[in-house]
């Protein structure tokens, strides 16, 4: 088993470039799938979630093979959420393990659905997701209760470099994880088009033209160093401090059990949705306010203010206003040469939304 892994682990390094590109062309494939076949939304799920958790499992490899060589220095520099959630993965093991078995679950919560949707009824469904949602918050409060920090979607880090730019592997390494280690690779070489060939060129006239003030101070504040880039990575992000910030966060991170709860229990179409959004709200408004120093934080409550677009796909508002306006403008739309291939794949999508909970769950 461990040479298996060891040989696969040596065959991704070696071809990164071209697994990269095919994660991706294969992931493009899975919007058009449903709609074509019987179960095709399972297929296409099924394809999707593998696609995720390989991901996950090549971004946990890649970033080893990086940490391993001291004298690789990425072109562009490490994001700054990447930077905190690294930290925290490498300074606590039940972070690291605890933000994987999160992703993991979101990965494949909706795959879970579709086959219990096939093979049990739905009382047993709606329970099966109660325990998920139970499961995911409990997750998330371990991971508030490790940082003391509001939580970060995703909380583990993305791969954020290019893999064409990774060390050439060893010689004497078949796999980063399963053999000893090795010397480390020299730098990759310069790109043809960042080389300098001395040969002089003649100026151009924007460049012989004289800077004025303004674009000297404009360049020297773009190469200054921010508070973000001397700050140790675990504190990128404050503390919760006061127990209104705790009791925000803890408000977030209970809407989606609250809202499977309400789903599975209440007859009314209007109160799990009501009650959910009440409950955003009223978080958004106790959560505290940040400088624009916090990078990270104001990216994060700005990521959570996007998603509450999300409403117009769930519950009542989907069934009473979103729907039949996207249903109408793919009918009016059905016979345009190029608007009719987006109302079709349009047409195919809608069932889905309507059958199942976690396409567009918190």
């Amino acid at each position: 088993m461990s040479s298996s892994i060891a040989r696969y682990e040596s065959f991704l390094i070696n071809n990164v470039s071209t697994i990269s590109t095919l994660e991706s062309s294969l992931r493009s494939v899975t919007w058009f799938l449903p709609g074509r076949f019987k179960d095709a939304e399972l297929a296409s799920e099924a394809l999707s979630a593998s696609l995720n958790v390989m991901s996950l499992y090549h971004d946990t490899l890649l970033a080893k093979i990086v940490k391993s060589d001291p004298k690789y220095k990425p072109l562009i520099p490490t994001s700054l959420h990447t930077r905190y959630t690294r930290a925290w993965s490498d300074r606590n093991s039940r972070y690291k393990w605890a933000a994987r078995a999160l992703e993991l679950l979101r990965f494949t919560e909706l795959l879970i659905e579709m086959g219990l949707r096939r093979k049990v009824s739905a009382k047993n469904k709606w329970r099966a997701i109660i325990l998920l949602e139970f499961i995911k918050a409990c997750l998330r409060a371990t991971l508030l209760r490790i940082t003391r920090r509001p939580l970060l979607s995703p909380p583990i880090p993305e791969r954020d470099f290019d893999p064409a730019a990774l060390p050439p592997p060893s010689s004497n390494t078949s796999s980063p994880t399963l053999a000893p280690s090795s010397p480390s690779w020299s730098r990759p070489a310069t790109p043809d088009h960042l080389r300098n060939n001395h040969v002089p060129l003649s100026p151009h006239p924007l460049l012989t033209a004289p800077r004025s003030d303004t674009s000297t101070e404009d360049y020297l504040l773009s190469k200054a160093l921010t508070t973000s880039s001397v700050k140790e990575s675990t504190a990128l992000v404050r503390q919760l401090s006061s127990p209104i910030e705790w009791f925000s966060e803890i408000l977030y991170i209970s809407r989606p059990l609250v809202y499977a709860s309400l789903l599975a229990t209440n007859q009314n179409p209007r109160r799990p949705l009501m009650t959910m959004l009440a409950i955003e709200l009223l978080s958004r408004n106790l959560r505290r306010s940040v400088p624009a120093s916090a990078a990270v934080e104001r990216a994060e409550y700005s990521r959570r203010d996007r998603d509450m677009l999300w409403y117009f796909a769930r519950g009542s508002i989907w069934q009473e206003y979103t729907r039949p306006k996207i249903e109408a403008f793919a009918d009016k739309t059905a016979r345009a040469p190029i608007l009719g291939l987006f109302s079709a794949l349009v047409k195919d999508w809608m069932p889905l939304i309507d059958d199942y909970y976690y396409y567009t769950s918190p």
